[in-house]
């Protein structure tokens, strides 16, 4: 199992909007992030940004994200939630959530 964090700003005024989309998240949705082998899934916000924590149980990531990136359904989800967000101008090539260096762990 691997760890990620990632982060990215929100749109002060999409926030409102933003968390009545994810109080109800389409179910093919989380189904196909659920079949992406991806589980216990988190987003946290503060100060206008919003923190992601998932957990990879696959053994193929890349093949598992192009799977959720082909989704008609995620891509749907996907078309309404990016207008409601800023990408950190210190992400990398390619990200659009900032990827975060994991530098503590206890189970």
């Amino acid at each position: 199992m691997k760890r990620f964090g990632s982060i990215i700003q929100v749109k002060a005024e999409k926030l409102e909007e933003y968390k009545r989309y994810h109080a109800q998240v389409w179910p093919e949705v989380l189904d196909m992030i659920k079949a992406c082998n991806i589980q216990n899934y988190s987003i946290y916000y503060k100060d206008g940004l919003l923190f992601s924590y998932y957990e990879y149980t696959g053994s193929d990531f890349e093949s598992d994200i192009a799977k959720m990136v082909a989704d008609p359904k995620t891509q749907e989800w996907w078309s309404i939630m990016t207008p409601m967000q800023i990408p950190l101008n210190t992400r990398s090539e390619g990200e659009w959530w900032a990827e975060m260096e994991e530098v503590f762990h206890l189970d």
